[in-house]
Formats: structure tokens, C-alpha cells, sequence
């Protein structure tokens, strides 16, 4: 496959407390197989784009910087306020290399994304010529997860977050798995149109695919088909799934 990844860098979300996790530890820090989960990220992430990940951090900043480190080389963005996905990329985004033409988003707690699903999104997205391609997975029980909502034409219109979906929307299937890659410029310019007016008064990244099909942006999906690979880990249920997981996927390497 040609190496579509020179000019891309990658943003990684792990500024978040996870209250749901019913600890004082960051979220991406809790550990599945003895290591905390956030480096299994920056490892993926690391077999993608080499040095070009800003890693955004905020609850126990200093914590989730001292153990990165000793494992990676990466830099950092400081989200002072938790006010969303849509500010944590902002926070990001200042710190992107002058030359980077494309970006990859991931999350933190979202520990079993592999390189071949990031480099297979990246393709698509150069090939395609497209300003935002999104990792879209269909799930038999997508409660939690926000909604890709369609046009007549299959046309992605938006992304409705868990709770701000009807009754009618809470029966779509295919879910957002958190993961994009966006054309850089245009990322600029999308996170900053966000609002907060919503349930959760957040800014939410997710605004970006509805704000950019007002400014006719290409905007696409790439289907996944290993939904085992976006399962995100928002509490300790989640925590025992994913390293049941991982356990599985080690186990096939080895």
C-alpha cells in the first residue's frame, strides 16, 4: 500500500476523569493487562506517523505525562476544562506541525484500534480527495454511542450523540467510533464553528461532519468491519470486555 501517512499526525483524547470508572485514577490510565490503557494507543498511533502525536491530557496531566513518556516521544496539549471533545482537538491543534496536511483523531480509551484500520482510514480518505472521512461501525447493541444519521442517498447528514438521539434515532445501528481523519485546514476551521447547545453543554467534535455538509465539505465514512477494535471503555464492565479482548488479541500474535 502506498505510504499515504508522511504529512498526517494523529491527536489522541485522554484528558478525561471517567467518572464512570467509580475511581480518583485518569480513565486512560487504568490498566488492561498491566499496562494502562492509553499506551496501547500511543503505540498504534506511533506505528502510523512516527513522531506526529499531540496527546491531550488533563485530569492528572503530570501522571499521564510521566508514564507516557517513558515510553514514547510525544507532545502535549493541556485542556484546562474538560468542555468536550470539540475543545480537546482545539487545545490540539495549535500544536500540529506547520507541514502536517491531514489528521488523525483517536481516543485514549478506545484500546484496541490496530494499524492496519488507521492506515487502510488514511488511504481512503487521500484517495477519495475527501475533508473528513469518519471510522463508522455497525453494532448490534449500540447503546452509548452516537448515531451516523443518513440521507436518502446514504449521504452522512450527522452524528447524534447517545443523549440527544429520539426514540426513533436510538434504533440506527451504525455508530461513530470516534475516529476520523480530517484535512488540517479544514479542521481549523471546523472546530472553531462548534456550539455548545446541547444536553450536555459541550463542545462536541462530532458537530464538525453537520457543520461541514453546510459548507459542502467531502465528507465519508469508512466502514469498519471489526467492531471489536472501537470498543470504548467508559467503566469497569467495559474495562473486563476490553482486556478479554485484548487478551484474545495478543494470544493470536503470539
Amino acid at each position: 500500500m502506498k505510504n499515504y501517512t508522511d504529512n498526517c499526525a494523529v491527536i489522541i483524547l485522554a484528558a478525561g476523569l471517567g467518572t464512570r470508572m467509580k475511581s480518583d485514577k485518569a480513565k486512560v490510565l487504568h490498566e488492561i493487562l498491566g499496562k494502562p490503557m492509553v499506551l496501547y494507543v500511543v503505540e498504534t498511533a506511533s506505528e502510523v506517523v512516527n513522531k506526529e502525536i499531540i496527546l491531550v491530557i488533563g485530569y492528572q496531566a503530570n501522571k499521564v505525562r510521566e508514564i507516557v513518556s517513558k515510553k514514547h516521544e510525544v507532545l502535549y496539549a493541556f485542556q484546562n476544562e474538560q468542555l468536550g471533545t470539540g475543545h480537546a482537538v482545539m487545545c490540539a491543534l495549535k500544536h500540529v506541525p506547520g507541514y502536517i496536511e491531514h489528521v488523525v483523531i483517536l481516543c485514549g480509551d478506545v484500546p484496541l484500534i490496530t494499524k492496519d484500520t488507521l492506515t487502510k482510514l488514511i488511504a481512503n480518505h487521500i484517495e477519495l480527495k475527501r475533508d473528513i472521512t469518519l471510522l463508522a461501525v455497525e453494532i448490534d447493541n449500540p447503546s452509548g454511542y452516537g448515531r451516523i444519521i443518513l440521507d436518502q442517498d446514504d449521504k452522512i447528514l450527522k452524528i447524534v450523540e447517545e443523549a440527544d438521539t429520539t426514540d426513533e434515532q436510538k434504533k440506527i445501528k451504525m455508530i461513530n467510533s470516534g475516529i476520523y481523519c480530517v484535512k488540517r485546514r479544514k479542521l481549523n476551521f471546523l472546530t472553531g464553528e462548534i456550539r455548545s447547545d446541547n444536553a450536555q453543554k459541550e463542545f462536541y467534535l462530532t458537530d464538525i461532519i453537520e457543520i461541514g455538509r453546510d459548507e459542502n465539505c467531502n465528507i465519508g465514512i469508512m466502514a469498519g468491519n471489526r467492531p471489536e477494535e472501537i470498543v470504548g471503555v467508559n467503566n469497569l464492565d467495559d474495562l473486563i470486555i476490553a482486556e478479554n479482548l485484548m487478551r484474545r488479541k495478543l494470544t493470536k500474535k503470539s
